[in-house]
């Protein structure tokens, strides 16, 4: 394993297990056995830097299972098929340790989901930006409300699932099965948008 994917790894389990905010890029480097403080900012340029990388690595193939979802859909799908194609990618990480983490970490930055469109990596987010367009063109009240639905529906995703997945980590109680998890959650996120 490589020192930059070692750093990822580590940097994805404190940030999860700890905090985005609170982890020191010295203990990442500690974590993953690097001497060298300054290899963080060799890697990845900043701190900012390896939290985008983080984000990224898992990002990524989620936001291509949404494209993948998406394609398989007619050309206007329903609002609840469309609320589909960004649940269950993203249910898809509860099955695993890393998958988890990333869940975790980003349900900590919903201080920042109202500026994603501007901040995010577009190569990361375009399926998921050209499915909530679409679910924001439903014209069924205003714009301004439209935005403030899109918004609910990404803090319900990423709040559920990252209790969900620290529940997993955590060994506690899982109060319904995966399959009526991600039912429930697709019909919660469809409600928040819906009239």
């Amino acid at each position: 394993m490589t020192t930059r994917e070692l750093l990822l790894d580590q940097a994805e389990l404190l940030f999860a297990r700890s905090s985005v905010a609170g982890v020191t890029t010295r203990e990442i480097t500690e974590a993953a056995d690097q001497r060298n403080t300054s290899a963080i900012s060799y890697h990845f340029g900043s701190r900012h830097g390896l939290l985008l990388a983080v984000l990224s690595r898992r990002g990524g193939p989620v936001d291509d299972h949404r494209g993948e979802l998406r394609s398989q859909l007619p050309s206007l799908p329903t609002l609840k098929d469309l609320v589909a194609c960004l649940v269950r990618p993203y249910c898809d990480l509860l099955a695993t340790t890393q998958g988890r983490a990333y869940l975790r970490i980003v349900a900590q930055l919903r201080g920042r989901f109202a500026a994603w469109r501007v901040e995010s990596d577009s190569e990361t987010t375009k399926h998921l930006a050209r499915i909530l367009d679409e679910i924001e063109s439903k014209p069924t009240v205003s714009l301004a409300l439209r935005h403030e639905r899109v918004l609910g529906l990404i803090m319900l995703l990423t709040g559920a699932c990252a209790e969900r997945a620290r529940r997993i980590e955590d060994g506690d109680e899982l109060f319904t099965t995966e399959t009526e998890f991600v039912n429930n959650l697709i019909e919660m996120c469809a409600g928040v948008v819906m009239v």
